[in-house]
């Protein structure tokens, strides 16, 4: 036991010296921005007069989680606060662009607001944005958390690191897996199970491209995996469900398992 007790000494004093906020206030700020952003999720209309004040209100909010970390952040709290929100116009068109996207790419989505308010996909993404926009500021760790509140609501694992165009579409979304080193082009689909991976797991790899790239308007279907940083799936190609890839394939492929289990790669010049 004094063992023990000596180890927890050294990483409760290792916690003192390395504060983040708690997972609560973080979530916190999370649904407040996304709720802001798309009043859909509370029916909550707010006049013009209104928008302005609760935007300086979540300026505030995420300044005080900053707070918290002063030490390990490149800035102050203040300005990181006031960078990020001056990207929010950014982020807003894009999930706009992304809700649209899944609503044409889903005959069973009514409206728009049917898939803002109840499509997995849709909060997966909204909170990847999010957190996104926190890591091309340098915020260490916050953003990582963001993300998994999402992973656990959604089933849908985005890292924030993870570079991700517009008019993304999610589909049903359980266990997708989108690796930190992942680049997605515009307009591309994926379906649940969908995992863009790395080949090796060596952690002398942590700062090389360890996962694929998917160029725009490409469909990966259910259960594919790709992996490797070297993997690029040219644009406008079709990957059929469960399909495994290590390396690369042409522009408008379409790779699917034939009857005999044999995989087919049909390349269209």
């Amino acid at each position: 036991m004094n063992k023990l007790i000596e180890e927890l000494k050294r990483r409760h004093q290792w916690a003192a010296a390395n504060t983040f906020p708690s997972t609560s206030a973080v979530s916190e700020f999370a649904n407040n921005l996304v709720n802001w952003l798309f009043p859909e999720h509370t029916g909550k209309v707010m006049n013009e007069t209104e928008l302005e004040q609760y935007a300086l209100v979540l300026q505030d909010e995420l300044q005080q989680l900053l707070q918290v970390m002063q030490t390990q952040l490149p800035d102050t709290a203040a300005q990181l606060a006031a960078h990020f929100m001056a990207q929010v116009p950014a982020i807003y068109e894009d999930l706009t662009k992304d809700a649209t996207a899944i609503y044409q790419g889903d005959p069973a989505a009514t409206c728009l607001y049917e898939v803002i308010r109840a499509y997995p996909g849709f909060y997966a993404i909204a909170y990847y944005r999010v957190a996104h926009a926190l890591h091309l500021l340098h915020i260490p760790l916050l953003p990582r958390m963001i993300t998994e509140l999402a992973h656990a609501r959604t089933g849908v694992d985005i890292h924030p690191a993870a570079e991700i165009g517009p008019y993304f579409c999610i589909d049903h979304g359980t266990g997708i897996v989108i690796g930190e080193t992942s680049v997605i082009g515009a307009h591309v689909k994926l379906y649940q199970g969908v995992t863009l991976g790395a080949l090796s797991i060596d952690k002398s790899m942590a700062k090389s491209k360890r996962h694929p790239t998917i160029e725009e308007h490409v469909v990966i279907y259910a259960g594919a995996t790709i992996l490797g940083g070297d993997t690029t799936i040219g644009h406008h190609s079709v990957i059929g469900g469960n399909v495994w890839l290590i390396k690369s394939v042409a522009p408008f492929s379409r790779i699917y398992y034939k009857a005999d289990g044999s995989m087919n790669i049909v390349e269209v010049v």
